[in-house]
């Protein structure tokens, strides 16, 4: 049965003056490091940004910001705002942050998986807190320069100094993530619902969309109507957005009847009970730290697997050069 305690905060929930006179150090000038700093500037608090001496320095400064290495960064903030990979953040933060945060600040992390796994050790003294946004980096961005906001996980995983939630929603609404809506959601959760969805429904509609591709070009379907068909036409991203407007079971209405009995009579006739053990095995493999224990071996060996993944994405398919002919035909 679904848990009906969950809490939901929207921009009344947040007093914007448990920030006041606090300086926040957004640690990482990526795309999302970009524009939560950007969001978070607009909102009129004192922003600094941390990063090593790359093209996204470069960046943070030609936007305007003061920007230090990272461990000046975080020694001269009350909230450090940590937005780099989870690969590196173990590593960026025993060295570069931990060592340096003051009594009394507060860690704020953009995902759950390293404090879910126990790969970060934060000081006692210091609130550690979760906000993290369910949208990539430059939506995050466009969401609040257009004042509708953007979905957000958000938790309190250690209260050192009495005013965690307070400066955690302050925060989030400062982002413009309360213009939409925060869900609390422990780190331990938003780590598993994450990396569950990840390599559960993310593999499955992959190889489907691959398995459809092959069988029409072999049925005498043009690669490019298949693409076009698959995802470039923008219908199935339409699906999507529909099962967020009118409901997962209610879009279907919106498909025509000949669409919703061929799904019905198809759906039907799936090994369900295979696919959910699938399922089941990823999410306990999850759960149990199997899966962040295999990928912090696969850091220790050098990301062997690197060079595979990057030879199936290196473009040379025939998907991606029937894409490419699509894009040329229709000069997008």
């Amino acid at each position: 049965m679904a848990d009906e305690r969950v809490t939901f905060y929207r921009e009344a929930d947040a007093d914007p003056s448990a920030l006041t006179g606090q300086r926040v150090a957004v640690i990482g000038y990526g795309n999302l490091g970009a524009s939560m700093a950007l969001n978070l500037r607009d909102a009129g608090l004192d922003v600094v940004v941390g990063n090593r001496d790359d093209d996204y320095r470069g960046r943070a400064s030609s936007d305007g910001f003061s920007v230090l290495d990272i461990p000046e960064a975080t020694g001269r903030a009350d909230i450090v705002y940590l937005l780099i990979p989870d690969e590196a953040t173990p590593e960026c933060f025993s060295e570069s942050v931990a060592p340096f945060l003051q009594p009394a600040s507060a860690v704020c992390f953009a995902s759950g998986y390293c404090l879910a796994y126990g790969l970060v050790e934060v000081p006692e003294e210091v609130d550690v807190l979760l906000l993290a946004p369910r949208m990539l980096g430059e939506e995050v961005r466009r969401a609040a320069l257009e004042q509708r906001g953007f979905v957000s996980y958000v938790s309190v995983e250690h209260d050192a100094t009495g005013k965690a939630l307070p400066r955690l929603l302050a925060l989030a609404a400062a982002s413009g993530s309360l213009r939409r809506g925060a869900l609390a959601l422990s780190a331990a959760q938003e780590a598993t619902l994450d990396l569950m969805i990840e390599q559960t429904v993310g593999p499955y509609v992959g190889l489907a969309i691959q398995h459809a591709f092959a069988l029409g070009v072999e049925a005498g379907l043009p690669p490019e109507a298949l693409v076009l068909e698959l995802y470039m036409s923008g219908e199935m991203s339409r699906v999507f957005r529909a099962f967020a407007a009118d409901g997962f079971f209610r879009s279907v209405a919106g498909h025509g009847l000949v669409a919703a009995y061929g799904g019905f009579l198809r759906t039907l006739a799936m090994d369900g009970a295979s696919m959910r053990q699938a399922f089941q095995e990823v999410l306990e493999d999850i759960r149990s730290g199997g899966f962040a224990a295999k990928l912090q071996e696969e850091k220790e060996r050098g990301y062997p697997s690197l060079a595979a993944i990057d030879a199936i994405t290196a473009g040379t398919d025939p998907m991606s050069e029937a894409e490419a002919r699509v894009r040329a035909a229709l000069g997008s």
